[in-house]
């Protein structure tokens, strides 16, 4: 094929994928809600099951669903018939996800289930089929046809049933009241997690505390700034309040401006009413209000008092950018 054809085929893929995921919306109905609320209030876990490309999608479904507070876990379906159902305990929901409903490892996984007395949702491809007419609640995954030229390879099909399980765990976040908070239980590891827990008080190194008073020389306010390294240092009253800010900016601004130094004090040169953070706040709160501010180090306080400065590079490294 040319490159011409390849963008055409490429195109028409992603066309008959995206018409097929809009037509879902005509599949959400009472059903659908029945299972979101049998999910909610499931004492057990939901165990979701399916064979061939059916069975991943249930496993990128279970990864979702444990990550945003509905316990799952995924359970083949022909392992399930060779012994692994006992995964399967009394208070547990069974999902079984299949296009075509009639595969020989569901015809004989879904009688086993029922006997079980468990809740049986189908997620299914054909509404005719035994899946779904055993079904206690039936998901409809129809598809009108696959993206694969020969109407055969699983791409459609497997698409809208993952964006079937995407509806399923965004409804089940909002009717647990699933929060930032909550996510970050789950999320501890990598920049993701970061943004949800790592604190501004994480990254304030106490040690590094530059600071001068309003009355202190500029020449001392220069090597404050120097020694410490953050290209900044607090203007503090007695009750250790911040009231101003010198930067490296100001530094180069006054040089600029007046000849001699010599006489000049930190008041005269800082900048009032700096940016401060409360060492509380979420990093990702300090890197927002460094973007909306167009600046690189927040002044952090704790109680009101001067706690530090959070400077950009410390949110770099931590990977928060």
């Amino acid at each position: 094929m040319d490159a011409n054809q390849i963008i055409s085929n490429a195109i028409k893929t992603i066309d008959i994928e995206a018409k097929s995921v809009s037509g879902l919306a005509a599949y959400i109905n009472e059903d659908f809600a029945k299972a979101v609320q049998a999910i909610a209030g499931c004492k057990g876990r939901l165990v979701i099951s399916g064979v061939g490309k059916s069975a991943i999608i249930a496993q990128k479904i279970v990864a979702t669903l444990n990550s945003t507070g509905t316990p799952s876990l995924f359970l083949h379906a022909a392992d399930a018939i060779h012994g692994d159902l006992g995964m399967v305990q009394q208070d547990d929901i069974v999902l079984l996800i299949s296009k075509s409903g009639d595969t020989p490892e569901i015809k004989v996984l879904t009688p086993l289930v029922k006997n079980f007395g468990n809740i049986l949702i189908g997620l299914v491809g054909n509404m005719q089929s035994y899946l779904a007419q055993q079904s206690d609640i039936v998901i409809n995954c129809t598809v009108e046809k696959e993206a694969c030229p020969n109407n055969l390879a699983p791409t459609t099909s497997t698409t809208v049933q993952m964006v079937m399980g995407d509806a399923l765990a965004i409804c089940l976040m909002e009717n647990k009241g699933f929060a930032p908070k909550d996510f970050a239980r789950f999320h501890p590891g990598g920049a993701l997690g970061k943004k949800l827990y790592l604190r501004v008080g994480n990254l304030v190194q106490p040690h590094e505390r530059p600071w001068v008073q309003p009355g202190t020389a500029v020449k001392k306010a220069i090597i404050e700034i120097t020694e410490k390294r953050l290209g900044a240092a607090a203007v503090i009253n007695d009750a250790e309040e911040v009231i101003g800010i010198i930067t490296d900016g100001d530094i180069r601004r006054m040089l600029e401006k007046y000849e001699s130094i010599a006489s000049l004090e930190a008041n005269d040169i800082m900048g009032k009413n700096p940016k401060t953070i409360d060492v509380d706040e979420l990093a990702a709160e300090a890197l927002e209000m460094m973007r909306k501010n167009n600046i690189s180090q927040l002044l952090a306080t704790r109680k009101g008092k001067y706690a530090g400065i959070i400077h950009l590079h410390d949110l770099i490294r931590e990977g928060i950018i």
